[in-house]
């Protein structure tokens, strides 16, 4: 039995080596790395000591092994990621800029990434969570019918769904946030979004009005608001946490958000308290950043603790 699943895009990206090389002018490339915002969340899970699966797929090609092994490697289970012979492996072509944000190019759409495929779960028991990105259900409408569908069987069979809206504006061509994302919450126990996608998803102008909105769904227990280089804060219905962020010389930021989700449940699946989830999450995104790559951080339990050691004691 895996303690958490998740299901979306798996994926290769090939990034700018430096910040401010626009990706419309020739120069140089670095990569292929393995990524896919699931991919890179459920990896992290793996090396946190839980069990973990992800059901997608791949191009039966070098990109599509790529990310596979690493996967294999670090002990997630992939027995539900098909491989295809007929069309590649997604890729995501990535730069960055001087202000810290970033653009992306996706190569996404008709390829197994996105592809909905009907697997045969009758043998897969009811996981702890099923996590799900935003970003995987922006990119294709069946894929996302698919996921939800998936959401709602584990959810009737006893799974808490984590949900980290994960908003990517390239991916949302010809649609709205509210109609992609709104029909997670009912179902939803833990949600990570960031301040900006909280007052999106909620409606809300500041931040205390659409935490107490997220709260008016009934299976909601958990809000863990992402808030970037200033930490974050964790928050039940009786509970709030701020757990400020840890000092790192920054490389590389994405995937921080995927690493930060991980590390959250599965501190909250050990039954840590909000603070410890918390730092744990932090630390987690922390060590991902300062590595080129997206799933390429230092993170294990030894690592994290002991920047937690080195950084809060």
């Amino acid at each position: 039995m895996c303690e958490i699943w998740t299901m979306g895009e798996i994926l290769v990206e090939i990034m700018r080596p430096k910040a401010g090389m626009a990706l419309n002018e020739p120069g140089e490339f670095v990569g292929p790395f393995p990524s896919g915002a699931p991919a890179i969340f459920i990896d992290t899970v793996a090396r946190l000591g839980h069990t973990s699966g992800i059901f997608g797929g791949v191009g039966k090609d070098d990109f599509g092994k790529n990310v596979l092994e690493r996967l294999k490697k670090d002990g997630v289970n992939v027995d539900y990621v098909f491989e295809d012979d007929t069309c590649s492996t997604a890729v995501a072509f990535v730069t960055y800029f001087q202000d810290g944000s970033r653009k992306f190019i996706y190569h996404i759409g008709n390829t197994p990434a996105v592809h909905p495929k009907d697997f045969d779960m009758k043998d897969i028991d009811s996981p702890k969570f099923f996590h799900i990105m935003g970003c995987s259900l922006m990119a294709d409408d069946a894929f996302q019918e698919k996921i939800m569908d998936t959401a709602e069987l584990f959810a009737k069979n006893g799974a808490k769904i984590s949900f980290d809206p994960n908003i990517r504006p390239e991916l949302l061509v010809g649609k709205t946030v509210d109609k992609v994302l709104n029909n997670v919450f009912p179902n939803c126990s833990v949600i990570m979004p960031g301040i900006e996608e909280l007052k999106v998803l909620t409606g809300k102008e500041t931040i205390e009005a659409g935490v107490k909105k997220l709260f008016e769904y009934e299976k909601m227990e958990v809000v863990a608001l992402k808030k970037g280089s200033k930490g974050s804060t964790i928050y039940s219905r009786n509970e709030k946490a701020d757990c400020p962020p840890f000092c790192v010389r920054q490389v590389d930021p994405t995937g921080a958000g995927d690493c930060y989700d991980a590390a959250l449940l599965c501190g909250l699946i050990e039954g840590c308290s909000l603070h410890t989830a918390g730092n744990m999450a932090s630390a987690a995104g922390a060590l991902n950043v300062m590595k080129l790559g997206p799933m390429e951080g230092d993170i294990n339990m030894d690592t994290i603790r002991k920047m937690i050691k080195e950084q809060r004691n």
